[in-house]
C-alpha cells in the first residue's frame, strides 16, 4: 500500500431530522422530479424505479462538465430511497475531482411526524475534501428546503 492510500480516509455526511409531515408527504417530495427540482436540482430522467439512470447538472469546473451521474439502487415506498451519485474528472483536483458516492434517504414514522435520515456516503479524503466540505453545508440547506416543500402539501 502506498503512502497516499494509507492517508486516505472515507467520510459520510449524515443529517438526521424530524419533520412534522407524514412519510407519504415527504416521499412525494423525494420522488417527484418536479419537486426534486425545487429542493435540490432539476433531475433529468429521474423515476423512483430501481435501475433507473438519471443526471443532475451543476456548475462545471476544470475538466469536469458538471454532470452528476446517478442510478436508483433501492426503492422501498415511503421508507427508503438509495441512489449512486458519481461525478468529476480524473484530471481535476479540488472542485470536480472524481466522486463515487451513495445517497440514502430513510424515513421513519415517529410521534411528531417523520424522522428523515440522509446519508451521503463515500467521500474519499483528501481527494474529495472540496466536495465533502461544500456538500456538508449544502445538504443541510437542501434538507431545510425539503421540509418547506413537504409542508406545502
Amino acid at each position: 500500500m502506498n503512502a497516499a492510500a494509507l492517508k486516505a480516509d472515507t467520510r459520510d455526511i449524515v443529517i438526521d431530522e424530524v419533520f412534522p409531515h407524514t412519510a407519504e408527504t415527504i416521499w412525494k417530495a423525494l420522488t417527484s422530479a418536479q419537486l426534486i427540482g425545487r429542493w435540490l436540482m432539476q433531475p433529468t430522467g429521474f423515476e423512483a424505479v430501481e435501475g433507473k439512470v438519471f443526471t443532475f447538472q451543476t456548475t462545471p469546473g476544470g475538466n469536469w462538465d458538471g454532470v452528476i451521474h446517478c442510478r436508483v439502487l433501492e426503492v422501498v415506498a415511503h421508507r427508503r430511497l438509495v441512489y449512486a451519485w458519481k461525478g468529476g474528472d480524473e484530471r481535476n483536483t479540488g472542485y470536480g475531482a472524481p466522486l463515487d458516492t451513495l445517497v440514502t434517504w430513510s424515513l421513519t414514522p415517529v410521534e411528531a411526524g417523520t424522522r428523515i435520515r440522509l446519508v451521503h456516503a463515500g467521500f474519499v479524503l483528501p481527494r474529495n475534501e472540496s466536495a465533502y466540505t461544500v456538500m456538508s453545508g449544502g445538504w443541510k440547506q437542501v434538507v431545510r428546503k425539503l421540509d418547506e416543500i413537504s409542508g406545502e402539501g
